[in-house]
């Protein structure tokens, strides 16, 4: 094994501005919702080179839309492709899956940004643009460690299989059409932008939508209506209490160093049409954090019994009750045990490259891992490149040195999870 592991290290240093023109050139496609075929275009390109076996399709019909774990409010996928790439083994090894998400965020106001955000632009070992870190640099690292094994003439027991996938971003419905599709493994590896921490457990996350009501009435006779505004602040504040209360249950040791583990987030409120009017309606809108080990429906019910709670306190509320909707993206909860194989096989990758142990955490945010794991079976570790706090940030980077560590690590461990057929 020492010998194959000195050939792809030596191979990915030899090549670093190979790896370095393939990011930029997916980071200069725009990849945002609706337009990931381009990008995708240079990702299939690049996979045929290697001789991967390619698998193209359109996403959509009835055996997605009609899974449980499906929410997407995008009505067709036509002509932005999911891909999955195989690089077939001998057999006798474990199968990895490699899965990365082409499509990224919107830009946001481009006043912001310093340099166009699909430049590409590198400076100080930095390559900005939108998706360099959310995460176009993990897909990079993904696609050289298979082209390190694929240029050194490795071959691996197990099949090592490559998704590029779509509509991550709004609730993984790419990742749910590969499972569904029948691609499962042994193990995966979603290389997010992680600082370089391994995540075995993610949380999960929904979007809620509560109606309050209230009495429309003159703003100068204000006592003779109800404000839906002064309820709506009733609910945030019974919905902070409620983030207390599920935080304080969580005693996991990977939460030690988030503030929050499980948010509840309120992301957006309407209400009110005239500044003379009390208004008889508001909307609140949030994102409501599931634990890993916690199921949608579990999660759901406290919420909801805390609102039916607040409805039988308030003597208007209890006439004239809110009302909870789940709508829009979510994303289903992820958990790995800490001494899984996969656990132990990435964490003594990292040590050989790093020479120091990783730091492991559990994700503060949802990614494709809870699909992967929870309908495809398929134990699951997010661990990538890239500066967490950058993603969907106006002047997004990458740190291309951590991009080249990432893919060293990623390639030992897929040939210690793998293994090496050696010739006889």
């Amino acid at each position: 094994m020492k010998n194959e592991e000195e050939k792809i290290r030596t191979w990915l240093k030899e090549n670093r501005a190979r790896g370095i023109k393939l990011l930029q050139k997916t980071v200069q496609e725009d990849s945002t919702r609706g337009n990931e075929s381009s990008t995708q275009a240079v990702i299939i390109e690049k996979c045929r080179q290697l001789g991967l076996k390619l698998d193209i399709w359109e996403i959509g019909g009835e055996k997605l839309k009609d899974h449980p774990a499906y929410f997407c409010d995008r009505h067709s996928f036509e002509g932005n492709p999911n891909l999955v790439a195989v690089l077939k083994g001998t057999g006798g090894g474990k199968s990895l899956i490699l899965n990365g998400h082409i499509d990224v965020v919107p830009v946001g106001d481009e006043t912001s940004w310093t340099h166009d955000p699909f430049s590409g632009h590198i400076e100080d070992g930095k390559l900005y643009g939108r998706g360099s870190t959310d995460m176009k640099g993990g897909n990079t690292a993904l696609l050289l460690a298979i082209e390190s094994i694929v240029a050194c003439g490795i071959k691996l027991k197990g099949d090592l299989i490559f998704q590029s996938v779509i509509e991550e971003e709004s609730g993984g419905a790419g990742t749910l059409a590969a499972v569904l599709r029948g691609y499962q493994a042994d193990g995966a590896i979603i290389p997010e932008p992680t600082n370089m921490k391994l995540f075995p457990k993610q949380q999960g996350s929904m979007w809620f939508r509560i109606t309050v009501p209230g009495k429309a009435a003159h703003g100068g006779t204000r006592y003779e209506g109800i404000s839906a505004i002064e309820k709506a602040v009733l609910v945030i504040g019974r919905l902070q209490q409620l983030e207390r209360e599920r935080n304080a249950q969580i005693t996991d040791p990977l939460y030690e160093g988030i503030p929050i583990p499980i948010p509840i987030n309120i992301g957006k409120i309407i209400s009110g049409e005239w500044p003379s009017s009390v208004p008889d309606t508001a909307t609140i809108e949030g994102r409501m954090g599931v634990a890993p080990e916690e199921t949608m429906d579990a999660a759901q019910l406290t919420m909801e019994s805390c609102l039916q709670e607040l409805n039988e306190q308030d003597p208007w509320l209890s006439k004239n009750p809110l009302k909870i909707e789940w709508f829009g993206a979510r994303w289903l909860p992820g958990s790995l045990r800490n001494d899984h194989p996969l656990m132990t096989a990435l964490i003594d990758s990292f040590k050989e490259i790093k020479g120091e142990a990783p730091v492991i955490e559990a994700s503060p945010w949802g990614t494709d891992g809870g699909i992967l794991s929870n309908v495809g079976h398929t134990p699951v570790i997010v661990f990538g490149p890239g500066v967490t706090e950058m993603a969907h940030d106006a002047n997004e980077y990458i740190v291309l040195d951590e991009l080249f560590t990432a893919s060293e690590i990623i390639a030992l461990t897929i040939l210690n999870w793998c293994e090496v057929e050696h010739a006889h």
